[in-house]
């Protein structure tokens, strides 16, 4: 058969640029907050998340999902889930670039480095960072068990990924995740009905059987996980892993892997526990604030994920419309869309900059006793996390719609806008979806003279921008009367337009801040592309653009 046509007017793949290059807004970011900081590595893994050879692994994990096998061919129990070898390759390089539990052995700016890296990583690929983010998150939780910590510490933080389902002991590195929800409860963990019952105390501390089932959890394949459970003192946690440290399986009995909308690579579970060997970590009947130690640091990755993902989809459009013709011209020259694009580079801009600063706070908070960035970090996770998540669907849903039907094309794995899309709600539902997290900074707002912290904080802004001055102002006023819970979430997205506003002052051109006052102040943008006339958008489409730069 002969060629009906010659393809033309289609946009290249986006790849070979290195990510840390072409990110303008995340190296100001840095140049910001960690001006001293060594971007050399950070660099090595733009290139490397950048590469084709990373996207072909991300796209055959996710076109090849784990599989669950319950029972080997002699019928006996083993429940193992198995992946595609590009899951390990991509588990390989994000704990040889540290993502995991290595910031905690590291100095002033690990967690900052780190963070910026989370990023990198993200725009590649993200749903196997699951058990990358719990085995970070896990550190300050599990210290309240020494012994276990001790152990198990060590290899936490270890950058030699071991994919072997095998006793920690024999294990070059170790994963952790976590388990807290149930099918009757949900959010609402008190509700729990898994048991756990005292039977000694050993080398690792109160050791107790445990009973019961969780609805999610997520990275089976994990070494070991907290979960929560109940005992007489009221619920707990603890500590439960695959393998008994006298040796043989524990008893968890993986009943399903999850069907879901996105985050294909990683495994999500159903388990039931019967009799399985747990733990105690921290005060008995204190599980909650205990187990939550870990979650607020989980939260920080869903705001740094997502802005990861923002800024991957934001590349994605502004390279397929810079290359794609329509009516005369190139899309990215025409004013409707260059209106749409000046708009989604301040979003993505702005979630990288409030991202950035939560794990600036966590940096300087785990390496001194600063007042101020420990009201920060208590104040910022639940408005971060709330409305970076809550913006990165409608922002991935604007970016799709940039590149029209190519973008909503799964093609085998290969439509990353796709894959964008479908994986964006989860950060949003992941550790406490919206109501969640807002109920979390009132919660906030009682433990903390926040106001003096706030004033501090966009000190740099007063002034600048009288739309800044007025919400500023409103949301103090908010502060000072205890809002109601039914407001609770304005309340949390005022403070994330005025913190955002406040950090791309400091660290970005005064256009961009203008712009971003004007649309998310001064007005209520329900849509992106409605900026005004007087804005430059070729400025603010020339600062996202991903083109090599020194």
């Amino acid at each position: 058969m002969g060629a009906t046509h010659e393809v033309t007017n289609q946009s290249t793949p986006l790849a070979g640029l290195n990510l840390l290059r072409v990110n303008r807004p995340l190296r100001d970011a840095l140049a910001l907050h960690a001006p001293t900081l060594d971007l050399a590595p950070l660099a090595a893994l733009g290139a490397e998340a950048g590469s084709a050879a990373m996207q072909a692994e991300a796209r055959l994990a996710n076109a090849h999902p784990p599989q669950l096998h319950t029972h080997d061919r002699n019928g006996c129990r083993i429940d193992e889930v198995e992946f595609h070898p590009a899951y390990h390759a991509l588990m390989t390089r994000a704990l040889a670039q540290g993502l995991h539990g290595t910031p905690w052995v590291g100095g002033p700016g690990s967690h900052v480095e780190r963070a910026a890296a989370f990023m990198l990583y993200t725009e590649a690929e993200p749903s196997v960072l699951c058990p990358v983010s719990m085995s970070y998150a896990v550190t300050p939780a599990l210290r309240a068990n020494p012994a276990l910590h001790a152990a198990w510490g060590p290899k936490l933080a270890s950058r030699a990924y071991d994919g072997r389902f095998v006793p920690f002991e024999q294990k070059t590195a170790v994963t952790m995740g976590m388990g807290m929800t149930e099918k009757q409860g949900g959010s609402d963990v008190r509700a729990n009905t898994t048991r756990a019952v005292f039977v000694e105390t050993d080398a690792w501390g109160r050791r107790h059987a445990v009973t019961g089932h969780k609805w999610f959890l997520s990275a089976p394949m994990c070494d070991a996980f907290l979960i929560l459970a109940q005992t007489s003192a009221g619920l707990s946690c603890f500590f439960l892993p695959r393998w008994l440290p006298e040796g043989g399986r524990n008893a968890i009995a993986i009943q399903r892997l999850k069907h879901k909308l996105g985050n294909q690579a990683n495994a999500s579970s159903e388990v039931e526990f019967e009799g399985a060997s747990a733990w105690l970590v921290g005060e008995e009947g204190r599980g909650v604030p205990q187990i939550l130690a870990m979650g607020a640091l989980t939260r920080l990755d869903c705001a740094l994920g997502t802005a990861g993902l923002m800024r991957q989809a934001l590349s994605l459009a502004l390279h397929h419309t810079a290359q794609r013709q329509a009516f005369g011209k190139a899309l990215i020259e025409q004013p409707l869309m260059k209106n749409v694009l000046a708009d989604l580079a301040l979003e993505s801009e702005a979630a990288t900059a409030l991202a950035l600063r939560l794990a600036v706070a966590v940096d300087r908070t785990e390496h001194g006793s600063d007042a101020h960035e420990a009201v920060l970090r208590r104040l910022l996770t639940p408005v971060a996390k709330f409305w970076v998540c809550k913006r990165g669907s409608a922002f991935a849903q604007e970016a799709m719609e940039c590149l029209g039907g190519n973008g909503y094309v799964e093609a085998d794995g290969a439509g990353v806008m796709a894959r964008i899309y479908r994986e964006m709600p989860l950060n949003s539902i992941w550790e406490g979806a919206g109501n969640i997290m807002a109920l979390d900074l009132l919660r906030a707002l009682r433990g903390a003279d926040v106001a003096p912290a706030l004033e501090h904080e966009w000190a740099g802004a007063r002034g600048a921008h009288a739309a800044f001055d007025r919400g500023a102002d409103a949301v103090l006023r908010q502060i000072d009367g205890v809002t109601d819970e039914a407001q609770a979430r304005r309340l949390a997205r005022d403070l994330a337009l005025l913190l955002q506003a406040a950090l791309l002052q400091a660290q970005a051109p005064t256009a961009v801040f203008d712009a971003y006052c004007e649309s998310r102040l001064a007005g209520a943008a329900d849509v992106f592309g409605l900026l005004a006339a007087r804005h430059d958008l070729d400025a603010l489409i020339a600062r996202a653009r991903p083109l090599e730069t020194a």
